[in-house]
Protein backbone atom coordinates (compact mmCIF):
# COMPACT_ATOMS: atom_id res chain seq x y z
CA UNK A 1 0.00 0.00 0.00
CA UNK A 2 1.56 3.77 -0.91
CA UNK A 3 1.66 5.47 2.10
CA UNK A 4 1.31 9.06 2.39
CA UNK A 5 4.86 11.13 3.25
CA UNK A 6 4.14 12.65 6.73
CA UNK A 7 6.32 15.63 8.48
CA UNK A 8 6.91 15.09 12.14
CA UNK A 9 7.09 17.52 14.92
CA UNK A 10 7.13 19.32 18.27
CA UNK A 11 6.09 22.19 20.19
CA UNK A 12 6.09 23.81 23.52
CA UNK A 13 2.67 24.00 25.19
CA UNK A 14 1.85 26.73 27.10
CA UNK A 15 3.52 25.73 30.30
CA UNK A 16 6.75 23.75 28.60
CA UNK A 17 5.09 20.21 28.33
CA UNK A 18 6.17 18.62 24.47
CA UNK A 19 3.21 18.63 22.18
CA UNK A 20 3.92 15.77 19.50
CA UNK A 21 2.25 16.07 16.04
CA UNK A 22 2.52 14.58 12.34
CA UNK A 23 1.50 16.04 9.58
CA UNK A 24 0.39 14.25 5.90
CA UNK A 25 -1.18 15.65 2.80
CA UNK A 26 -2.69 18.57 1.63
CA UNK A 27 -5.70 20.63 0.94
CA UNK A 28 -7.88 21.51 4.23
CA UNK A 29 -6.99 21.03 7.32
CA UNK A 30 -8.05 17.73 9.45
CA UNK A 31 -7.25 17.57 12.95
CA UNK A 32 -7.95 14.39 14.51
CA UNK A 33 -8.42 13.66 18.40
CA UNK A 34 -7.95 10.64 20.38
CA UNK A 35 -8.98 9.49 24.04
CA UNK A 36 -7.83 9.25 26.96
CA UNK A 37 -5.39 6.68 26.80
CA UNK A 38 -5.15 6.00 23.20
CA UNK A 39 -2.64 6.82 20.87
CA UNK A 40 -1.98 7.49 17.12
CA UNK A 41 -2.73 4.20 16.09
CA UNK A 42 -6.51 4.80 16.69
CA UNK A 43 -6.74 6.94 13.55
CA UNK A 44 -4.34 5.14 11.01
CA UNK A 45 -6.71 4.35 8.76
CA UNK A 46 -8.01 7.46 8.68
CA UNK A 47 -4.74 9.10 8.34
CA UNK A 48 -4.23 7.23 5.55
CA UNK A 49 -7.43 7.76 3.47
CA UNK A 50 -8.21 10.96 3.73
CA UNK A 51 -4.09 12.15 3.41
CA UNK A 52 -4.68 12.21 -0.28
CA UNK A 53 -7.41 15.04 -0.13
CA UNK A 54 -7.33 16.94 2.75
CA UNK A 55 -3.93 18.42 5.29
CA UNK A 56 -4.41 15.48 7.77
CA UNK A 57 -2.82 16.41 11.21
CA UNK A 58 -2.93 13.75 14.16
CA UNK A 59 -1.10 14.55 17.53
CA UNK A 60 -0.50 12.87 20.91
CA UNK A 61 -2.45 14.37 23.89
CA UNK A 62 -0.29 15.48 26.60
CA UNK A 63 0.71 13.10 29.06
CA UNK A 64 0.45 10.27 25.85
CA UNK A 65 3.27 8.62 24.30
CA UNK A 66 5.46 11.24 22.31
CA UNK A 67 3.73 14.68 24.02
CA UNK A 68 6.42 13.58 27.57
CA UNK A 69 7.04 14.30 29.86
CA UNK A 70 4.09 17.13 31.21
CA UNK A 71 5.94 20.03 32.56
CA UNK A 72 3.23 20.47 35.55
CA UNK A 73 0.90 17.41 36.35
CA UNK A 74 -1.58 19.97 37.62
CA UNK A 75 -2.28 20.89 34.05
CA UNK A 76 -3.92 17.82 33.30
CA UNK A 77 -7.16 19.04 32.82
CA UNK A 78 -9.51 19.59 30.32
CA UNK A 79 -8.82 23.09 29.30
CA UNK A 80 -5.17 22.25 29.57
CA UNK A 81 -5.54 19.65 26.36
CA UNK A 82 -7.87 22.51 24.83
CA UNK A 83 -5.14 25.05 25.04
CA UNK A 84 -2.62 22.54 23.48
CA UNK A 85 -4.63 22.35 19.94
CA UNK A 86 -4.86 25.92 19.88
CA UNK A 87 -0.71 26.14 20.35
CA UNK A 88 -0.78 23.89 17.71
CA UNK A 89 -3.00 25.33 15.33
CA UNK A 90 -0.71 28.75 15.88
CA UNK A 91 2.60 26.62 15.42
CA UNK A 92 0.89 24.62 12.21
CA UNK A 93 -0.27 28.13 10.81
CA UNK A 94 -3.56 27.15 10.50
CA UNK A 95 -6.50 29.57 10.77
CA UNK A 96 -9.49 27.23 10.44
CA UNK A 97 -9.51 23.41 10.12
CA UNK A 98 -12.10 20.60 10.39
CA UNK A 99 -11.76 18.44 13.52
CA UNK A 100 -12.65 15.13 14.01
CA UNK A 101 -12.78 13.55 18.04
CA UNK A 102 -13.20 10.18 19.21
CA UNK A 103 -14.16 9.53 22.52
CA UNK A 104 -13.10 11.53 25.31
CA UNK A 105 -12.06 13.96 22.47
CA UNK A 106 -15.49 15.45 21.85
CA UNK A 107 -15.44 17.25 25.33
CA UNK A 108 -11.93 18.27 23.64
CA UNK A 109 -13.55 19.70 20.96
CA UNK A 110 -16.60 21.24 22.94
CA UNK A 111 -14.30 22.85 25.38
CA UNK A 112 -11.84 23.76 22.22
CA UNK A 113 -15.15 25.23 20.25
CA UNK A 114 -16.29 27.19 23.49
CA UNK A 115 -12.45 28.67 23.53
CA UNK A 116 -12.36 29.87 19.69
CA UNK A 117 -15.39 28.28 17.36
CA UNK A 118 -13.46 30.85 14.76
CA UNK A 119 -10.92 27.70 14.31
CA UNK A 120 -13.86 25.48 13.21
CA UNK A 121 -15.46 24.37 9.73
CA UNK A 122 -16.92 21.15 10.90
CA UNK A 123 -16.84 18.67 13.68
CA UNK A 124 -17.22 15.25 13.80
CA UNK A 125 -17.94 13.15 16.86
CA UNK A 126 -17.51 9.14 17.22
CA UNK A 127 -18.47 7.77 20.21
CA UNK A 128 -18.55 10.84 21.92
CA UNK A 129 -20.17 12.29 24.66
CA UNK A 130 -21.02 16.08 26.78
CA UNK A 131 -20.62 14.74 30.47
CA UNK A 132 -20.00 11.90 32.66
CA UNK A 133 -20.37 8.64 31.00
CA UNK A 134 -19.31 6.97 33.90
CA UNK A 135 -22.55 6.33 35.39
CA UNK A 136 -24.35 3.62 34.52
CA UNK A 137 -21.55 2.27 32.12
CA UNK A 138 -21.75 -1.40 31.05
CA UNK A 139 -25.00 -1.70 32.91
CA UNK A 140 -23.12 -0.81 36.31
CA UNK A 141 -22.42 1.77 38.59
CA UNK A 142 -19.72 0.14 40.05
CA UNK A 143 -16.93 2.03 37.84
CA UNK A 144 -16.57 5.45 39.46
CA UNK A 145 -16.43 3.71 43.13
CA UNK A 146 -13.78 1.50 41.87
CA UNK A 147 -11.65 4.31 39.99
CA UNK A 148 -11.74 6.57 43.41
CA UNK A 149 -10.40 2.85 44.95
CA UNK A 150 -7.41 3.13 42.72
CA UNK A 151 -6.88 6.45 43.06
CA UNK A 152 -6.79 6.32 46.81
CA UNK A 153 -4.54 2.89 46.61
CA UNK A 154 -1.93 4.84 43.96
CA UNK A 155 -1.60 7.90 46.41
CA UNK A 156 -0.56 5.39 49.23
CA UNK A 157 1.82 2.96 46.67
CA UNK A 158 2.62 4.77 43.80
CA UNK A 159 5.17 2.61 42.73
CA UNK A 160 3.69 -0.39 43.14
CA UNK A 161 0.48 0.69 41.64
CA UNK A 162 2.33 2.30 38.30
CA UNK A 163 3.58 -1.99 37.94
CA UNK A 164 0.39 -3.49 38.81
CA UNK A 165 -1.05 -0.95 36.04
CA UNK A 166 1.56 -2.02 33.17
CA UNK A 167 1.13 -5.70 34.63
CA UNK A 168 -2.98 -5.50 34.07
CA UNK A 169 -2.82 -3.91 30.92
CA UNK A 170 -0.22 -5.42 28.60
CA UNK A 171 -1.59 -9.40 28.54
CA UNK A 172 -3.82 -11.37 26.10
CA UNK A 173 -6.48 -11.02 28.68
CA UNK A 174 -7.42 -7.80 29.77
CA UNK A 175 -6.61 -7.11 25.92
CA UNK A 176 -9.99 -9.76 25.43
CA UNK A 177 -11.51 -7.87 28.19
CA UNK A 178 -11.61 -4.69 26.83
CA UNK A 179 -13.13 -5.86 23.45
CA UNK A 180 -15.85 -7.98 25.33
CA UNK A 181 -16.98 -4.82 27.27
CA UNK A 182 -17.74 -3.02 24.00
CA UNK A 183 -13.86 -1.44 23.36
CA UNK A 184 -13.22 -3.29 20.02
CA UNK A 185 -15.62 -5.43 18.06
CA UNK A 186 -13.19 -8.62 18.01
CA UNK A 187 -14.95 -10.48 14.81
CA UNK A 188 -13.84 -7.21 12.59
CA UNK A 189 -11.27 -5.03 14.23
CA UNK A 190 -7.27 -6.56 13.68
CA UNK A 191 -6.03 -7.81 16.83
CA UNK A 192 -2.98 -6.21 16.18
CA UNK A 193 -4.65 -2.60 16.85
CA UNK A 194 -5.52 -3.80 20.00
CA UNK A 195 -2.43 -5.04 21.35
CA UNK A 196 -0.93 -1.88 19.74
CA UNK A 197 -3.29 0.14 21.89
CA UNK A 198 -2.90 -2.33 25.14
CA UNK A 199 0.79 -1.50 25.12
CA UNK A 200 0.39 2.01 24.56
CA UNK A 201 -2.13 1.92 27.43
CA UNK A 202 1.00 0.16 29.50
CA UNK A 203 3.59 2.97 28.81
CA UNK A 204 1.08 5.86 30.21
CA UNK A 205 1.82 7.29 33.87
CA UNK A 206 -1.01 6.52 35.74
CA UNK A 207 -0.89 9.72 37.45
CA UNK A 208 -1.74 10.83 34.25
CA UNK A 209 -4.75 8.48 33.38
CA UNK A 210 -6.29 9.17 36.85
CA UNK A 211 -6.07 12.52 36.28
CA UNK A 212 -7.46 12.70 33.19
CA UNK A 213 -9.91 10.42 33.68
CA UNK A 214 -11.09 11.86 37.19
CA UNK A 215 -11.44 15.32 34.28
CA UNK A 216 -13.36 13.16 32.32
CA UNK A 217 -15.82 12.64 35.06
CA UNK A 218 -15.96 16.52 36.11
CA UNK A 219 -16.50 18.17 32.68
CA UNK A 220 -19.92 19.12 31.57
CA UNK A 221 -20.10 20.44 28.08
CA UNK A 222 -23.56 20.29 28.08
CA UNK A 223 -24.18 24.72 27.16
CA UNK A 224 -21.91 24.03 24.78
CA UNK A 225 -24.04 21.62 22.08
CA UNK A 226 -26.83 24.32 21.61
CA UNK A 227 -24.32 27.14 21.00
CA UNK A 228 -22.56 24.98 18.21
CA UNK A 229 -23.09 27.06 14.30
CA UNK A 230 -20.89 24.87 12.38
CA UNK A 231 -21.71 21.95 10.59
CA UNK A 232 -21.68 18.36 12.92
CA UNK A 233 -21.49 14.72 11.86
CA UNK A 234 -21.88 12.29 14.93
CA UNK A 235 -20.94 8.68 14.55
CA UNK A 236 -22.20 5.92 16.98
CA UNK A 237 -21.37 2.13 17.05
CA UNK A 238 -24.35 0.01 17.58
CA UNK A 239 -22.64 -1.99 19.68
CA UNK A 240 -20.64 0.24 22.21
CA UNK A 241 -20.95 -0.31 25.88
CA UNK A 242 -18.41 2.34 27.08
CA UNK A 243 -20.37 5.37 25.41
CA UNK A 244 -23.90 3.69 24.44
CA UNK A 245 -25.82 5.36 21.66
CA UNK A 246 -28.09 7.60 23.66
CA UNK A 247 -25.19 10.03 24.12
CA UNK A 248 -25.03 10.27 20.47
CA UNK A 249 -28.14 10.91 19.82
CA UNK A 250 -28.22 13.23 22.61
CA UNK A 251 -25.85 15.07 20.56
CA UNK A 252 -28.38 14.85 17.72
CA UNK A 253 -31.38 16.65 19.67
CA UNK A 254 -29.27 19.63 20.56
CA UNK A 255 -26.67 20.26 18.05
CA UNK A 256 -28.14 22.69 15.39
CA UNK A 257 -26.52 21.99 12.53
CA UNK A 258 -26.04 17.70 12.79
CA UNK A 259 -25.69 14.82 10.81
CA UNK A 260 -26.61 11.15 12.87
CA UNK A 261 -24.75 7.53 11.68
CA UNK A 262 -25.23 4.34 13.70
CA UNK A 263 -22.90 2.18 12.56
CA UNK A 264 -24.27 -1.13 12.89
CA UNK A 265 -22.39 -3.52 15.10
CA UNK A 266 -19.59 -1.18 15.61
CA UNK A 267 -18.15 -1.06 18.80
CA UNK A 268 -16.65 2.13 21.17
CA UNK A 269 -13.65 2.04 18.20
CA UNK A 270 -15.85 3.14 15.06
CA UNK A 271 -13.88 3.79 13.29
CA UNK A 272 -11.19 0.96 13.46
CA UNK A 273 -14.08 -1.89 13.45
CA UNK A 274 -15.66 -0.86 10.25
CA UNK A 275 -12.93 1.68 8.53
CA UNK A 276 -14.31 2.16 4.98
CA UNK A 277 -17.82 3.00 5.92
CA UNK A 278 -16.73 5.34 8.66
CA UNK A 279 -14.31 6.84 6.24
CA UNK A 280 -16.79 7.65 3.83
CA UNK A 281 -19.62 8.67 5.81
CA UNK A 282 -16.89 11.44 6.68
CA UNK A 283 -16.45 12.09 3.04
CA UNK A 284 -19.26 12.45 2.18
CA UNK A 285 -20.14 14.93 4.93
CA UNK A 286 -16.79 16.80 4.72
CA UNK A 287 -17.84 17.37 1.10
CA UNK A 288 -20.92 18.28 1.40
CA UNK A 289 -19.60 21.14 4.03
CA UNK A 290 -17.58 22.56 1.24
CA UNK A 291 -20.32 22.83 -1.04
CA UNK A 292 -22.71 24.37 1.39
CA UNK A 293 -25.18 21.64 1.70
CA UNK A 294 -25.18 21.54 5.37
Amino acid sequence: MQTTPKTTGSFESFDGTPIYYEVRGEGEPLVLVYGIACLLNHWHHQIEYFSKKYQVISFDLRGHQKSCPVADVSQLTVEALSKDIIGLMAHLNIRKAHFAGHSFGAPLLLDLYEKKSELFLSMVFINGFAKNPIKGMFGLDVVEPFFYFVKSQYESQPDVWNTLWKLAVDNPMSMYIAALAGGFNLKVTHFKDIEVYARGVARMNLEVFLRLFEELMKYDGEPVLEKIEVPVLIISGEKDMVTPIRFQYHFKEKIKHSEFVLVPYGSHCTQLDFPDYTNLKIEKFLLDVKENKI
